[in-house]
């Protein structure tokens, strides 16, 4: 069994010192790796940044230890049977997929931080904690004894993160006879009766999707921050959501966040943790995993996390109709949806799929991924006359590779999807999920199947809709985004900062300045610290359009029917 001890002298340093036990061993050289990246964030992070004091030793005596790359290391065991290495981790990082230490708790993302010996990743892991007798520990791993966890292998282990703290609440509830515990750390106060409510509506709604659950038991692991935050990761076991303020927890728009990040964060525990692209089956922690199917485990989840919320009633169609006209503004916000087609982006997660990038280059795979799953569950219904949908594809992937350990390719998911709909849709595939083709069309079509519409309507600011500019308003007037064609691309460039329109000073006021209809516009910005002044000019034609998905008007009884089948609430 590898032997992992954490601890920590000075929690306000927020180092933890980390002990590896290496038993059993016969080797003249051992080699250890630690993750360059995590699951659930497809990019390189190097977390070899944040160690210091690498040290070994064996029999009492210290031994050399080297790097062999940026995040591997060689050391000269000579055949000693106990190897011990040592380090400090420098856990600083307060999001799902970092680690915090302080004075009040320690949170850690094993992934970060922990090395696997190579060619001994598939033995058991033993994780001890030299932390305050009193503090409980919220994980997915099975605690043995008193402040141990256990681990079936390295990839369990590094799979696990934890919360340990003296000020932990939680929560239990049951549904199917599984067991869900919800932790919260941090200043909150939740409504437990509300929010066991909510989540034994959309677990259920889940499970009926996919009939069985993947893990006997399953933990949300939720760091309660006192400033604004969102962030989720899902983990086989569990997940941790960062959020806050936790003031606002129960208030409308926080307690929303926590329902919809817990719904796809669960939803995650089949699509990616089970169902998993045959790129990543094994993850390879040592470098990327290139992928083209994010659509598929990051899309097909985005866009279930606020539809399993609809269908368990936790939200009323208008407010899931809210959430679906949020995710079509930021698709058609960005213009990268004709350049870089979806799976392409996939791909491209790990050059820079985590930052917005050089404009108008790629599109968002949960964005773009999530609105091709509700075109793909519509056409789906269409097809079969409501006899199967993306659940019943769901439902197939669970049993034909998540169940079976088996990797699915680009493939596997476009044949199973012509199966279930007993006739070919490679055009769908061809123009949407290969290609950069408009959605608008196909997505407006598949609508009017269940009585609804896809509505344009004009951009009200001003600056966007007729001008064609975005501009950030946080400090200084800075432009953000231009429209391809419009106007204001032949006298604007990103990070100008607008400082007066025709000579009147800006602050917060250029909607307002432009409602004024004046007959001529001129801008004074600086522009890489030099001071210009370009005339503006609106276009003909609207940029930035909002798009909502709306209830038709003149919706048939069938198209009633179709839509209660779909969102299981009337029309």
């Amino acid at each position: 069994m590898m032997q992992y001890h954490l601890s920590y002298q000075n929690p306000l340093t927020h180092y933890v010192d980390i002990k590896i036990t290496v038993t059993d061993n016969q080797l003249q050289e051992v080699y250890l790796q630690l993750p360059a990246w995590r699951p659930g964030r497809y990019e390189l992070q190097h977390f070899a940044q944040k160690l210091r004091n690498i040290a070994a030793s064996a029999n009492g005596k210290s031994i050399t230890i080297r790097k062999a790359t940026k995040d591997r290391w060689l050391v000269e065991a000579g055949g000693a049977e106990t190897v011990y290495i040592s380090y400090s981790f420098f856990a600083r990082q307060m999001d799902a997929g970092g680690s915090w230490l302080d004075e009040e708790q320690l949170y850690l993302n094993p992934i970060n931080c922990l090395m696997a010996v190579e060619g001994r990743e598939q033995e058991p892991c033993q994780l001890q904690l030299s932390i305050p007798a009193h503090w409980q520990i919220a994980c997915g791993l099975p605690e043995k004894e008193k402040h141990v966890l256990e681990a079936g292998s390295f990839d369990a282990l590094v799979d696990s993160p934890f919360i340990a703290s003296g000020s932990l609440k939680k929560h239990t509830f049951e549904v199917n006879g599984i067991p869900f515990y919800i932790w919260l750390q941090g200043d909150c106060r939740p409504d437990w009766e509300r929010i066991q409510r909510d989540f034994t509506a959309f677990t259920r709604e889940q499970l009926e999707v996919f009939g069985d659950f993947p893990v006997p038991e399953y933990h949300y692991l939720n760091e309660i921050l006192p400033y604004r935050y969102y962030h989720g990761v899902e983990h086989s076991h569990s997940t941790v959501i960062t959020l806050g303020p936790g003031e606002l927890l129960m208030q409308p728009s926080l307690y929303k966040e926590l329902l919809g990040v817990s719904s796809h964060e669960l939803f995650h525990t089949w699509n990616v943790k089970k169902i998993r692209p045959k790129e990543m089956l094994p993850y390879n922690f040592a470098q990327e995993n290139y992928f083209r199917t994010g659509y598929v485990a990051e899309g097909v989840t985005t866009y279930y996390g606020d539809y399993m919320l609809a269908r368990a009633r936790v939200f009323t169609a208008a407010q899931y109709f809210e959430e679906l006209n949020t995710t079509l503004q930021r698709y058609f916000a960005d213009d990268g949806r004709h350049h870089l087609s979806v799976a392409d982006s996939s791909f491209d997660l790990w050059l820079d799929g985590y930052k917005p990038g050089v404009p108008d280059r790629k599109v968002s795979i949960y964005i773009k991924g999530a609105l091709t799953a509700l075109l793909l569950d519509l056409q789906l219904r269409k097809a079969t006359g409501n006899a199967a949908s993306l659940d019943t594809v769901m439902r197939r992937m669970w049993e034909d590779f998540g169940k079976k350990e088996k990797g699915y390719t680009e493939q596997d998911y476009a044949q199973l999807v012509e199966e279930v709909a007993g006739q070919s849709f490679q055009s769908y595939f061809d123009n949407f999920i290969d290609g950069t083709a408009p959605l608008e069309p196909a997505l407006d079509e598949a609508l009017r199947y269940v009585g609804c519409t896809l509505h344009e309507h004009q951009n009200p600011l001003l600056y966007e809709g007729i001008y064609g500019f975005k501009v950030s308003s946080e400090g200084s007037t800075k432009v953000t985004a231009i429209a391809p064609g419009s106007p204001s691309s032949q006298v604007l460039s990103i990070e100008d900062e607008l400082i007066a329109l025709n000579g009147r000073k800006l602050e917060n006021n250029l909607q307002q300045l432009l409602s004024l209809q004046p007959e001529t516009a001129v801008l004074t910005l600086f522009r890489e610290k030099q001071l210009r002044t370009v005339p503006l000019q609106s276009g003909g034609t609207g940029y930035y359009s909002k798009f909502t998905v709306e209830k038709r008007a003149d919706a048939t009884a069938a198209e009633k029917g179709n839509f209660q089948l779909w969102l299981k609430q009337g029309f």
